[in-house]
């Protein structure tokens, strides 16, 4: 029977998972998770690449979005219409945010909430502008020669090891290979072999947590096997613990999510892993290629893609694998790059920064609304659009879910109603899990969410 146990060290509090059925080291699950994964070409990739693109995504706040109420109403944030657009208006208001922000919470409840996301959007661009990045050798890539790919392999993993040396790795890191199929199979084991052997030369064979190996467009268990085989060779070889090194499996086509027998295929494509499997990514714009629907109806949101991941999701209810829904593709960026804009190319290129912004937040917001929270970021503009979303997101429901935590645990885990909802032993676990990720995120502290609820977030946790 496996068994579940706490552990504290240098990244933070992590489940340990042991199951004494099998002779394997414990399964080390993170005590977060990511909000996105950036994907990057392996040919621009270096240690500064989350820095540049954290700065790339202030400098589009503060040229698009210059203060928290026109950034509250690019995203169409709640009660945004009710924000003063006079720049004197809004600075007034910003020094009583800043001065007293709980006192004018209770007062405008509209413009503490723009303010907030805003404050807390610019600070994690500052901090942590990227928590998972993918150093994509694929689709981010193309096709290149062989010399020029190989260069690239031991070039970025050269940078990424002087980054984990460093102690400027992202929190998660990783590559994606090219597909395992016949025509591009002896080209992805390469790439494979260079970039762990040349980053484990430079490490002394250690590699960072949270790694892990990307396969997309997978097809057939064989291609997971293939790949686990050779990572456990490596495991072998340089000494690692067994099965360290970890996967992700992009899930791409129909016969990915229904085999040919009309039986759910991705669970199996997960269990082929044998463990080494974290997350699960849908490939949105792939599998509606692959269904037939023309260019301008493929879209993360159509209906098509509504039942592959509902699929996915019941298949892996309950087996700790991350779903991560796909991208984005309308880009947050100018129509016009000259340097002397006219007035009119200004506000068309605000335009279209704005629209590719809000069309990112939609995006992650009904993701997030659906149980996938995590999702592709393409470009650095949408850190931006990301962030706005996962904390509007947190921050709008954390007061009515702390409220229902309160009364729920004042109940003594009795079911209990909160204004017209009703909540029991089911709900509150989904409530836990929100604080959960909120912290996570740092959408807000533990000691934010003990105060909201009027006990320490740990015991509910536990409880």
């Amino acid at each position: 029977m496996s068994k579940t146990v706490l552990t504290e060290g240098d990244e933070g509090v992590r489940l340990i998972v042991k199951d004494p059925k099998h002779k394997e080291p414990p399964r080390v699950q993170p005590s977060r998770s990511p909000v996105h994964v950036v994907y990057g070409g392996a040919d621009r990739f270096s240690v500064d690449t989350p820095r540049k693109l954290g700065l790339i995504a202030l400098d589009s706040m503060k040229q698009y979005a210059p203060n928290f109420s026109e950034f509250a109403r690019a995203f169409q944030l709640d009660g945004s219409g009710s924000l003063p657009t006079d720049s004197k208006a809004i600075k007034t208001l910003e020094m009583e945010l800043k001065t007293s922000p709980e006192k004018l919470k209770k007062k405008n409840q509209a413009a503490w909430f723009a303010w907030a996301v805003h404050q807390k959007t610019i600070e994690k661009l500052k901090r942590e502008p990227v928590e998972d990045f993918r150093i994509d050798f694929e689709d981010g890539y193309g096709f290149r020669s062989e010399a020029e790919e190989d260069g690239h392999a031991e070039s970025a993993a050269a940078e990424l090891a002087v980054a984990f040396k460093k102690k400027r790795i992202t929190t998660f890191s990783g590559f994606r290979i090219k597909s395992l199929r016949p025509e591009t199979f002896g080209r992805a084991v390469k790439t494979l072999e260079i970039f762990l052997s040349t980053f484990l030369d430079q490490t002394s064979n250690r590699l960072p947590e949270n790694f892990v190996v990307t396969l997309p467009k997978v097809t057939d268990r064989k291609q997971v096997k293939e790949l686990c085989k050779r990572l456990a060779k490596i495991e072998k070889e340089r000494g690692l613990v067994k099965n360290f090194i970890r996967v992700e499996l992009m899930i791409e086509t129909p016969g990915a999510v229904f085999d040919k027998k009309g039986r759910v295929a991705v669970r199996e494509l997960v269990d082929a892993a044998k463990g080494r499997c974290t997350s699960v990514h849908f490939g949105a714009y792939d599998y509606t290629s692959a269904l037939g629907i023309s260019a301008s109806h493929q879209d993360i949101r159509h209906p098509a893609c509504d039942l592959a991941r509902s699929v996915i999701q019941i298949a892996l209810a309950g087996t700790g694998v991350r779903i991560v829904d796909s991208v984005t593709t309308q880009m947050p960026v100018a129509l016009y790059k000259k340097e002397v804009l006219s007035e009119a190319e200004k506000a068309e290129n605000t335009r279209f920064v704005h629209s590719g912004w809000l069309r990112h937040f939609q995006n992650v917001s009904a993701s997030m609304a659906n149980g996938f929270y995590q999702s592709w970021d393409l470009h650095p503009n949408q850190l931006v659009a990301r962030y706005a979303a996962v904390y509007a997101f947190f921050l709008s429901e954390m007061d009515a879910n702390a409220q229902r935590l309160r009364n729920y645990s004042e109940k003594a885990t009795k079911a209990t109603l909160t204004g017209n909802t009703f909540d029991d032993a089911a709900s509150v676990a989904g409530l836990v899990n929100f604080f959960e990720r909120g912290i996570g995120c740092g959408a807000f502290s533990e000691s934010e969410v003990g105060a909201a609820t009027g006990k320490s977030f740990d015991k509910f946790a536990s409880r």
